[in-house]
């Protein structure tokens, strides 16, 4: 089954977020300073928001869906 390039790109993106948080638990391990670890865990939480802008704008663009299913997905992802 051939993934849509979207889906090839999001894969590719959780791929590296995993990278990134394995990358913690070893600064976390090292003692790495606290800023610095600070530092990666707002690029890791950057990186998911940006996963889940590119889901919602290809659910928009694919979907056809009620106002109120646009509304619950937008508060979960401002939680």
């Amino acid at each position: 089954m051939n993934k849509s390039p979207v889906k090839s790109k999001l894969v590719r993106r959780l791929q590296i977020i995993e990278g990134q948080v394995r990358g913690l638990q070893e600064m976390i391990e090292q003692g790495t300073y606290c800023v610095d670890i600070i530092t990666q865990t707002s690029a890791v939480k950057r990186a998911l928001s940006g996963v889940e802008d590119a889901l919602m704008e290809s659910h928009l663009t694919t979907c056809a869906m009620k106002k109120e299913e646009i509304l619950k997905v937008y508060r979960l992802k401002r939680k």
